[in-house]
Parts: C-alpha cells; sequence; structure tokens
C-alpha cells in the first residue's frame, strides 16, 4: 500500500507534554479525513517540505469540529526516509512565462524531475503578460499550490520554491535563489554549444546550476547577447524546433541525467 502523505510547514510542529506533535491545515485535515477516512490511532506520513518526513498518529482528525477551525493533529512518532531522495544536484528551472497549462505543466514536471527551483522570467517574446504585481504573485502561488501536490505525488519530501516572475535581467544578474558559483546555462534555438562538451571543465560536474530556457517565439538576438557578456553560457538542443515546454522538461531531464540521479 502507498504512503498516505501529507504536508505540514516546520512551523506547524510544535512541542507539547513533551511530545512532538504537527497541525494539518485545513485543505490537508479534510484530504485525510473525509477522503482517506483516517481517525485516531491510524498512522500517516508527513513531510515539511524542507526535505523531512515523519511516521506519526492521528490524535484528533478534526471531526466535529467548528467550521472555522477543521484542523487535524498528529504525534510524530520518528522521522523517516521519504520515499524518494532528493537529488545531488541543485538545480534552477528558469523558464519564460507561458500561457496557462502548458506553465502549469513545466511546473508539475520539473517537480517530479526534482528540481530545487521554479523561476518564471518576463522576456520580450513571452506569451504572458503581467498585469501588475499581484498578478504576477498570484500566479506563483498557484504555481507554488501545483509543485506542493506534484511532490506529494511523487515521493519528494522537498517542494520546490516557484518564485514570483522576474525580468530576464534580474535572473541574468543573479536572481532566483542560486548560489554565486552556480553553473548558468542558456538554452536557445542558436549561437550555441552543444551539451555534452567535455572540453568546458566549468561545467563538467557542477553541484549547482540554473537553467534559462526561454518562450514559444525563441530569444531575441539583444537577449542571447546580454546573457553572454553575463558569462552565461548558450547551449543548444538540435535541430528540431521544440515548444516552449517540451524544451523546459526536456532541460530538465537531460541536466538530472548529465549531473543528478536520473539515470
Amino acid at each position: 500500500m502507498s504512503r498516505r502523505r501529507f504536508h505540514a510547514p516546520p512551523e506547524a510542529f510544535t512541542e507539547s507534554g513533551g511530545e512532538l506533535l504537527v497541525t494539518l491545515a485545513s485543505e490537508e485535515a479534510r484530504h485525510l479525513r473525509d477522503v482517506l477516512r483516517l481517525g485516531t490511532g491510524d498512522e500517516a506520513f508527513v513531510f515539511d517540505g524542507e526535505g523531512r518526513e515523519y511516521l506519526c498518529t492521528v490524535k484528533a482528525n478534526g471531526r466535529g469540529g467548528t467550521r472555522q477551525d477543521k484542523t487535524a493533529t498528529l504525534a510524530v512518532r520518528e522521522r523517516v526516509n521519504a520515499p524518494r531522495p532528493e537529488s545531488l544536484l541543485d538545480l534552477t528551472l528558469a523558464v519564460a512565462l507561458l500561457k496557462g497549462e502548458k506553465f502549469d505543466l513545466v511546473v508539475q514536471k520539473a517537480t517530479e524531475l526534482g528540481v530545487t527551483r521554479v523561476v518564471p522570467v518576463v522576456t520580450k517574446r513571452a506569451d504572458v503578460r503581467l498585469r501588475d504585481t499581484s498578478d504576477g504573485t498570484k500566479r506563483a502561488a498557484r504555481w507554488q499550490r501545483l509543485a506542493l501536490e506534484a511532490a506529494k505525488q511523487s515521493g519528494r519530501a522537498r517542494v520546490p520554491r516557484v518564485a514570483t516572475p522576474a525580468s530576464l535581467a534580474e535572473v541574468l544578474a543573479g536572481a532566483g535563489g542560486a548560489g554565486k558559483e552556480a553553473a548558468r546555462l542558456m538554452f536557445a534555438e542558436r549561437a550555441g554549444n552543444a551539451l555534452i562538451d567535455e572540453t568546458d571543465e566549468s561545467v563538467a560536474r557542477p553541484s549547482e546550476l540554473v537553467a534559462l530556457v526561454g518562450p514559444e517565439g525563441g530569444w531575441e538576438d539583444e537577449e542571447i547577447d546580454q546573457a553572454i557578456k553575463a558569462g552565461w553560457r548558450v547551449v543548444t538542443l538540435g535541430g528540431r524546433t521544440l515548444r516552449a515546454e517540451t524544451a523546459a522538461i526536456i532541460v530538465t531531464t537531460l541536466l538530472q541525467h548529465r549531473y543528478g540521479d536520473l539515470v
């Protein structure tokens, strides 16, 4: 039987009477109580999104509580290994904004493939134009929920961080959360070399990497020049023209296979 897994952020874990307790928020509690029908004494697993997972016992499932208080409480028994280990590669996937379900798909599959972060990028040819800052914040919150669901499904105990949309200039300058020493690759349909380049020792075996994927219409020459001047390596994926969402998924797969844990 597959694990019955739930998510609670680190701040939901508290000590009480010498016992470590975790509180599930209303949506997770509803799934525990009404979908899986778990009750007092049943076992469940809770992960905190930061890489830790615990075997727990249900103490109160929230049934009978007020509408405003439908949380569930579980007692932590022991820390356990997550069903799927994290990749050794700290991979940030920066992707040009795509319409609707296309970006949803990228977030979901990138999470399944083990990325650490997803950064939506505002480019000149991006499919989406943000109305204002609040629009970007709302979109990022929705994508973060999709990343959480994908992490639960794929057995990850770490949930990738989905950033609020950033400009290309901000990403090229290092925005997105990756460290200063991370290898930086811009994937473009022209002006680049193949990924497999054994002569370039700077990206032979990086532990941290940022991959930048462009929009449906491709990068403008000016954008590629900006990346090169900022020290990014431009890489091409071959002769066929790929949809942006396809390219993002393929890039993640190739990098996890070459430098991470995808074999």
